[in-house]
C-alpha cells in the first residue's frame, strides 16, 4: 500500500506558499503561474497559518464582489488547516478529503511543511497502484498456464 511519501516522492516536495498579507489578486497571479489549486498560508515568521484556493477566491467573489481581489489573503484563507503526514496511507488521505471535502492537504513531519498533496495526486497514486495490481494479477495467470 501506498503513502503520501511515495506520492511526493514522485511529485516533488516543492511547495508554493503565500504571505498572509498578500493581495488575493497577486494570490490568485500566482496560482495561475505555478498552474496549482491551493497553497499554504504562512505568517511573519513563516508558520503555516492557513490555506488558500481557488474556492476561497470564489468564496469572496460571491460575497464581495471584485473587491476581494484588494483584501489580504488572510481575510478569506481557510483555517484552521487540516493536514496530514508522509507515512499516511494514501486510503486514509482519501478518506480525509471526501470527510472535509477538501481538494489539497499540507503534508507536515516533526511540525515542518514537506510538501502539498492534492485529490489529483492520490487519484493518479491509486490509479496506478491499480494498474500494477492488474499487471501482477495477469502475469500470475499467464505463468499457471
Amino acid at each position: 500500500m501506498r503513502n503520501v511519501r511515495s506520492v511526493l516522492k514522485r511529485k516533488g516536495f516543492q511547495v508554493i506558499t503565500v504571505d498572509a498579507g498578500t493581495p488575493v489578486i497577486e494570490a490568485v497571479r500566482r496560482l495561475r503561474q505555478h498552474q496549482i489549486g491551493a497553497m499554504p498560508v504562512v505568517d511573519d515568521r513563516a508558520r503555516m497559518i492557513g490555506i488558500f484556493s481557488e474556492r476561497d477566491v470564489v468564496r469572496g467573489l460571491a460575497e464581495k464582489g471584485a473587491t476581494v481581489l484588494e483584501d489580504p489573503v488572510r481575510r478569506w484563507m481557510t483555517s484552521p488547516v487540516h493536514f496530514c503526514k508522509p507515512e499516511d496511507s494514501i486510503r486514509d488521505v482519501m478518506a480525509q478529503m471526501t470527510y472535509r471535502r477538501v481538494r489539497h492537504l499540507p503534508v507536515v513531519e516533526d511540525g515542518r511543511l514537506v510538501g502539498l498533496i492534492s485529490i489529483g495526486d492520490i487519484v493518479k497514486s491509486r490509479l496506478e497502484e491499480l494498474e500494477e495490481e492488474t499487471q501482477m494479477l495477469r502475469d500470475l495467470i499467464v505463468a499457471g498456464r
